[in-house]
């Protein structure tokens, strides 16, 4: 079933209006119209099984058959700060990071990070970002929309006592043979917790950096024994605690 994200406001009784994006793409593109079924979402978790009543040029209505709470979403909440990269890889990271469970996505210019985003042209950026969000979150069956929020390197500074857990992607570690420590998070993470997990731009952060964030109380690990780019690290990351909190554990408890 095609699905659909709405304003939790949406919801307020059996009969959802259709905002016009959703119309348009249910009539012209699909070529449906009454009796034709989707999901409907609120955005907070709940999907909502719907069939549509009416369907005209512009406007649109579908009646709620019945509603659950998803399944889809990670057990743990997952920020991705990611330091902006060159070209066009932070849409394909915002992209696959939402098919893999992030809930928000903090850019902000590192050190060592050599594009560099215009304060004027940043808001439509982001809203660009948002937009493959939440397209690669209705293709994927995600309950929710992920976040993407652009913030100065002082601001990710300060959001780091936020959460239970704070992991860098820092290649020295690698280099230095460090392989346990992001393993050894992996497997102290309890459902509902929040984590950051921070990667570096295409030349990796600057020491000062480092000595920064894991003053604060983030830890520096190394993703395995091999150098990755700044766009498998964060996927790679979202993979690996997917992993540890979704298949293992459900191997275990079999």
């Amino acid at each position: 079933m095609q699905r659909y994200f709405l304003t939790k406001e949406a919801f307020k009784g059996e009969t959802v209006t259709l905002p016009s994006d959703v119309v348009h793409h249910i009539g012209t593109v699909l070529r449906q119209g009454p009796e034709y079924e989707m999901v409907l979402l609120d955005g907070t978790g709940v999907e909502y099984a719907c069939v549509v009543t009416s369907l005209e040029k512009k406007s649109g209505e579908a009646k709620v058959m019945s509603s659950r709470q998803a399944t889809t979403e990670l057990p743990i909440e997952v920020t991705l700060a990611y330091a902006l990269p060159k070209g066009d890889k932070v849409e394909l990271v915002a992209q696959k990071a939402t098919e893999l469970g992030v809930h928000h996505l903090l850019l902000f210019e590192s050190t060592r990070s050599v594009a560099k985003w215009d304060g004027k042209k940043a808001p439509k950026k982001v809203e660009r970002i948002q937009k493959i969000m939440q397209e690669a979150a209705e293709q994927s069956y995600r309950a929710v929309v992920p976040t993407c929020t652009y913030i100065s390197p002082k601001e990710l500074q300060q959001k780091i006592d936020g959460y239970d857990a704070v992991v860098i992607a820092y290649e020295e570690s690698a280099k230095e043979g460090e392989q346990s420590a992001f393993a050894q998070l992996l497997t102290q993470l309890k459902p509902k917790q929040r984590v950051l997990v921070i990667t570096g731009p295409e030349g990796g952060f600057d020491v000062n950096e480092i000595n920064q964030w894991t003053q604060a109380g983030a830890t520096a690990c190394a993703f395995g024994p091999r150098i990755l780019r700044s766009e498998t690290a964060p996927l790679y990351a979202l993979s690996a605690i997917s992993f540890a909190l979704e298949l293992n554990r459900s191997y275990e408890n079999g």
